[in-house]
């Protein structure tokens, strides 16, 4: 099996992880398992989409019950926005980034066990589902992503995404926190939202709705487009098992995280 968690993301997630418990002198239990297995199978899980339950045990990474468990604990740490922080500001110092304009889109994924954050699909005869929310620089690289129902309309998130991007450092002088410019399709289309844009400071190029030809984004589109095609190349985030809107927000976040170490390993 190809190594899901290469050395150059293990020495850069490992510093992050919070220290294990410390064991008894007496009665220690059973030893720990090893971080890195731990993070093997949640990556597995994330990638194939099977069932927590179904982990294959020859793997050696312990139960599904114990991996969804540290996931869930490391992203209660903020270690998953950590390593987002951490690869961006490696891309950021080594000019990457293209901080002149950043795109924004969503998808829809299936949830057929519900939980939080679902809804009716508008796409899908109104099966229950949820809708990925996702910005990119002009790079394709993920700058943040959100999880809502979906139902939920594009437009009611857009600052969000703005907001629970992490300050990206990696060169002298204060932390990038905003684009120069955002670009989005009609779904984006807001008189409100471009004045609360221009107030930060961004220009909104927004496509309006009823247009003739398309988006008119040209061909910029595609790259946010192409993001959310690796996202959802994972198959817990193109098909939804977890009920809990922490555990798919964990998920969503560590493939960000994924995608990020691609570009600083390539």
């Amino acid at each position: 099996m190809k190594q899901l968690v290469s050395d150059a993301l293990w020495e850069r997630v490992q510093p992050l992880l919070p220290p294990p418990p410390r064991r008894r002198f007496r009665f220690p239990g059973r030893k720990p398992l090893d971080y890195r297995k731990i993070l093997t199978g949640i990556l597995f899980v994330l990638k194939t989409g099977i069932a927590w339950d179904d982990l294959p045990a020859e793997l050696g990474c312990g139960c599904g019950k114990t991996c969804r468990y540290y996931l869930q604990l490391w992203h209660q740490a903020g270690v998953w926005v950590n390593l987002h922080a951490v690869l961006l500001a490696e891309l950021n110092g080594a000019d990457e980034i293209d901080w002149d304009r950043a795109l924004i889109d969503a998808s829809f994924a299936k949830a057929p066990e519900g939980g939080e954050d679902t809804g009716p699909n508008p796409t899908d005869r109104g099966k229950s589902g949820s809708k990925h929310h996702v910005m990119t620089d002009a790079q394709a690289i993920p700058l943040s992503a959100t999880v809502t129902a979906a139902n939920v309309n594009e437009v009611t998130q857009a600052l969000r995404l703005l907001v629970t991007m992490p300050p990206v450092g990696g060169k002298p002088g204060p932390k990038r926190e905003r684009p120069e410019r955002l670009q989005g399709d009609a779904a984006y289309d807001s008189e409100p939202l471009r004045r609360v844009l221009r107030w930060l400071g961004i220009k909104p190029v927004l496509a309006a709705r009823r247009r003739e030809h398309g988006s008119g984004l040209g061909v910029l589109r595609w790259l946010v487009e192409r993001t959310i095609s690796w996202l959802h190349s994972f198959g817990r985030l193109r098909r939804r098992l977890d009920r809990l809107t922490e555990i798919q927000d964990a998920f969503l976040q560590l493939a960000c995280d994924v995608i990020c170490s691609r570009f600083v390993e390539a």
